[in-house]
């Protein structure tokens, strides 16, 4: 290998690597085939890696055994040395097991194809005894083998660092190669099971909801449009399943939840991906401090599902502990953003305090103090607030904290609040300084929501693109009679950053990429 060949990344190696070794692998599928088969439709396979492991813990270096096992996996190690062959085949859970292969067992003219046609990558079945080699080495002492399928691409050198975008564009190679790869399906999994068992535990039935839809709505997001030749209309991918679930209480399903997909035309970073897992669920008769009450029982359960240990706490990515247990902090939005600014404020005099009646202008010029744009245009006082708040308070929130009382004109399917003017209740969970989830009690009245679909069709107007439209099936619904519900919403894959302390896209298995 050249000097300049050394200094190439993982990535670029395996590029220079694949166009000579397809060549030579080519040749060897097509002996394999003309021998007999390269990619047979099954081997005769009586267990797995991890079962043999489990069955044979403790042997002591050159012990023999009787069992024998039929066993598949990929090479993923091979040394081809003299009479005996050591390889390492491994299962689709990472599991591993040392294979040897002997003249004196499978013969000479098996044990010279052994070495000329099996490759890294390839799958392998083998059947042999269990033995422990005179390392200790927990192996197959072979005495048959078979390709079960030929690789033609090299894998990556599995003992180097694949880069992030090269494990996103690939990631049945990183799930070869890392464990944490695999790990979080098994993970992302367990959580999802999680959810649903909690949910079920209180009654909840889990339904599904149109991904195409005729009007778009559920959220404030830019969606994405289609064309439906079937009915020559343009329709919308789904931003939110809200506004069907709505219906579906307004139908007696007093308890529902979906787990779906949801997808906004808007910007991609480490916690937005345009497409992405969705829960959402409504519970009649509840409000917004009865469903975070929910919203925190399943997470807590999710949090253990995701722990080795069982607990509340687990281990990100780093290393880092983070405990999800006990009663969580609720604060106000607009009392938490005074004490901060009171923290802040430098000026003569008191610190400036916000209400829900501090003038636009007041909150522009506050904004504009900490470089905060937005577009005058569209920007309502409720816009101004949470970008401050999102300034000023966010930064600081450590702990599982619910953010309570939001402005009016940004929630226009929430409930007013009860006791305090101008605002609704809506509450946002934040979780290691991102949103996690948001809850309401929801609006029932459709006198009330179609006034705001109107004020939100009127901020369409003026350019915004995330407002809603006037969805008239929905007031149509709600007209028949809503009852009294509490409803959250939560990014399934916010959750697993937050378990796991990864960025978005390695929680998603497949992710979009440019």
């Amino acid at each position: 290998m050249s000097d300049a060949t050394a200094e190439l990344s993982a990535e670029q190696q395996l590029a220079a690597d694949t166009n000579e070794q397809r060549e030579v692998r080519l040749a060897k599928r097509d002996r394999l085939i003309a021998e007999g088969e390269a990619y047979p439709v099954s081997v005769p396979v009586t267990t797995t890696i991890a079962a043999v492991r489990a069955a044979h813990p403790d042997l002591e270096a050159g012990a023999e055994t009787d069992d024998e096992v039929g066993i598949a996996g990929r090479v993923v190690h091979v040394r081809n040395t003299g009479k005996l062959c050591f390889a390492a085949i491994q299962a689709g859970d990472g599991t591993r097991i040392q294979i040897m292969v002997s003249l004196a067992a499978v013969g000479e003219t098996s044990l010279k194809r052994f070495k000329e046609l099996v490759d890294l990558g390839d799958h392998l079945f083998v059947h042999g005894r269990v033995i422990a080699s005179k390392r200790g080495e927990l192996s197959v002492f072979v005495d048959q083998w078979q390709i079960a399928s030929k690789a033609i691409r090299p894998l990556p050198n599995l003992h180097s660092e694949l880069g992030e975008e090269f494990r996103v564009r690939n990631r049945y190679l990183d799930l070869i190669a890392r464990q944490q790869a695999r790990q979080m399906v098994i993970t992302r999994a367990a959580t999802n099971a999680s959810l649903r068992s909690t949910f079920a535990a209180h009654g909840f039935t889990e339904i599904e909801t149109p991904m195409l839809q005729t009007v778009h709505g559920g959220a404030s997001a830019r969606p994405f449009t289609t064309h439906s030749n079937a009915f020559d209309t343009e329709l919308f991918l789904r931003i939110a399943p809200e506004l069907f679930l709505k219906r579906a209480l307004v139908g007696g399903i007093d308890r529902v939840f979906e787990i779906n997909r949801n997808f906004r035309n808007e910007g991609a970073d480490s916690t937005h991906s345009p497409e992405f897992a969705m829960l959402e669920a409504y519970e009649a008769y509840g409000d917004y401090n009865s469903i975070a009450d929910l919203t925190q029982e399943l997470i807590q359960n999710a949090a253990r599902a995701a722990s080795p240990d069982g607990s509340q706490t687990v281990t990100w990515a780093d290393g880092t502990r983070y405990d999800f247990s006990g009663q969580w902090d609720r604060i106000d939005l607009y009392g938490s953003l005074n004490e901060q600014l009171a923290a802040a404020y430098t000026g003569e005099g008191q610190a400036p305090q916000i209400t829900v009646e501090t003038p636009i202008d007041q909150l522009q010029a506050l904004a504009d103090a900490v470089d905060l744009k937005l577009d005058p245009k569209t920007a309502t006082h409720g816009k101004y607030v949470e970008e401050l708040w999102e300034h000023y308070v966010k930064p600081g929130l450590e702990r599982p904290t619910f953010v309570m009382d939001f402005p009016l004109d940004t929630s226009p399917l929430t409930r007013q609040h009860r006791s305090k003017p101008g605002v609704v209740e809506k509450w946002d969970l934040y979780v290691r300084g991102f949103e996690l989830a948001t809850g309401y009690s929801e609006l029932a009245d459709p006198v009330v929501q179609r006034q705001r679909f109107v004020e939100q069709s009127l901020l369409a107007a003026k350019g915004d693109p995330e407002a809603m439209q006037v969805d008239e099936e929905f007031l149509a619904a709600m007209e028949y009679g809503m009852p009294p519900a509490g409803g959250m919403g939560m990014g399934i894959d916010r959750l697993l950053m937050a378990l796991t302390g990864l960025g978005i896209r390695e929680t998603v298995l497949f992710p979009l990429v440019k």
